[in-house]
């Protein structure tokens, strides 16, 4: 589910991918307006299901695990902290609590307050699956049984 979940620089909120166009994305706002505009070549876009978070053991987190983790400590709730307003030993505080071994050097507050806005306006809008995977369970079965399947020709 949340790799249909985009960020468009320079846009706020976040965006569901809908369909692709031609030499476009056609996307629909997160919020109650779901509004649908295009998302031309020239912006940036990425989905949430391709970022990562740096940690201190010179591995990375994907944000899907850093939400999950906030979702198991909130109760599934909406975080009570402000983004915008927080004061920012609030929010390294909130972040430590939710990815303790984070990279202090390389995340930053602004990308910490990003994370916060982005998990409120997911869990806001009723968006509180994050697995990285799309695919049904039967579409999973199906795919195993296929890769299984030179396997036992060669057994054979």
């Amino acid at each position: 589910m949340i790799k249909k979940v985009l960020a468009i620089s320079g846009k706020p909120g976040l965006y569901m991918l809908i369909s692709r166009g031609n030499k476009s994305l056609i996307v629909e706002t997160i919020d109650e307006q779901k509004k649908r505009i295009p998302a031309f070549g020239t912006d940036r876009v990425v989905s949430l299901g391709d970022i990562s978070i740096y940690t201190n053991d010179d591995n990375e987190v994907s944000l899907a695990s850093v939400f999950q983790s906030i979702k198991d400590n909130y109760d599934g709730k909406a975080v009570d902290l402000s983004p915008k307003k927080a004061d920012q030993d609030d929010i390294i505080a909130f972040f430590a609590k939710v990815l303790p071994n984070y990279d202090t050097d390389r995340v930053r507050v602004s990308d910490m307050r990003k994370v916060l806005s982005w998990y409120n306006i997911l869990i806001t809008n009723g968006i509180d699956n994050f697995e990285l995977k799309d695919e049904t369970p039967a579409q999973e079965k199906q795919e195993t049984e296929e890769a299984a399947a030179p396997e036992q020709l060669k057994k054979a």
